[in-house]
């Protein structure tokens, strides 16, 4: 008696802040088997560790395949947050492993803000804004790429999680010290969440997760939003636009462009969204904002497929997107 015949399938992979997200299918019939892992792939001097990478990878590509019965794997999309600055070493290592153990031809490695343009918009032109934490804008007008803010917490991520939270406990700070621009609601907030405020520098500058906790913030900067305070009103206001301007930065220029927001950050609703679409009227008045198709896995997903059928219809970067043959060809320069 003889086992299934071996079909030609795809590898999508999500690897970001809270773990990897592993997906198997075939570009015919979809997706077929799903997992997670709930430890981030390490970073180090040389950037994204392969090694890591590949250590938590296998042993759920193995449970996958076992699910799935005989899938040969000849494509793979993998996604990573901070590709664009910290991929060397994935670009480097990443295809020959994955070759190795797993029989994959052809790699695609993307920055997530590019898998997540694929699940939002998939092939279409647009822009996408990604906000969690931090905020990134990418667009496309299927000829290359633009991309504006993503410079972390420090340096931008401008209406992102952090940028709010920080902004809230800043006007909470100003209420404590009696400065103009201080929202009692917000001190009354900070102290719930965290304690005195007059103790929160020290809590918080040496913490290795400071943006993590900065964006924990948000959503109190939104309730009291919603509850009328104007404090956090004009915060998430002045959110709005910077959101607005990442994206006209890189939404295409000719046409009825598309434009997509996604992520955990726009949970927050009508606080943010409200003023958001009137920004982007404002500087954007050729293009519509659109519900987001899906999320970054999704996007690794839709790109795995294509990937696997022929070739990706959304352009090349050498940073951003690339794609490597098993001859070790590499397109995306």
């Amino acid at each position: 008696m003889t086992g299934a015949p071996e079909v030609s399938g795809f590898l999508a992979v999500d690897s970001g802040g809270s773990g990897l997200r592993v997906v198997v299918g075939t570009a015919e019939r979809g997706p077929l088997a799903r997992c997670a892992s709930g430890e981030p792939v390490r970073t180090g001097e040389r950037g994204i560790d392969p090694d890591h990478l590949m250590a938590q990878l296998l042993p759920l590509v193995r449970a996958l395949t076992a699910e799935t019965g005989p899938v040969r794997l000849t494509a793979a999309v993998v996604g990573a947050a901070g590709l664009a600055s910290l991929g060397d070493a994935l670009r480097a290592e990443l295809p020959g492993a994955l070759a190795a153990e797993l029989g994959v031809r052809t790699l695609a490695l993307a920055a997530d803000a590019v898998t997540a343009y694929a699940g939002a918009l998939g092939s279409r032109p647009g822009a996408v804004v990604a906000g969690g934490t931090g905020l990134i804008a990418i667009g496309t007008d299927l000829t290359g790429w633009r991309r504006a803010d993503g410079w972390g917490h420090l340096l931008g991520d401008c209406g992102g999680g952090a940028w709010i939270g920080r902004a809230g406990l800043e006007a909470a700070l100003r209420a404590h010290d009696g400065r103009p621009g201080g929202s009692g609601r917000l001190l009354e907030d900070a102290e719930e969440m965290f304690g005195p405020v007059t103790e929160l520098p020290a809590a918080l500058y040496p913490r290795p997760d400071r943006p993590a906790v900065l964006a924990s913030f948000a959503p109190r900067v939104a309730d009291a939003c919603a509850d009328g305070d104007p404090v956090a009103r004009g915060i998430l206001r002045d959110a709005a636009r910077h959101i607005a301007e990442s994206a006209a930065a890189v939404c295409p220029a000719d046409g009825a462009a598309r434009v997509t927001v996604t992520g955990g950050l726009f949970r927050m609703g009508d606080p943010l969204l409200g003023p958001l679409d009137e920004e982007l009227a404002e500087r954007l008045p050729q293009a519509r904002r659109v519900p987001a198709a899906g999320d970054p896995l999704d996007g690794a997903v839709r790109m795995a497929a294509e990937l696997s059928a022929g070739s990706l219809t959304l352009p090349g970067h050498p940073t951003m997107l690339t794609v490597t043959t098993l001859s070790g060809e590499r397109s995306g320069d």
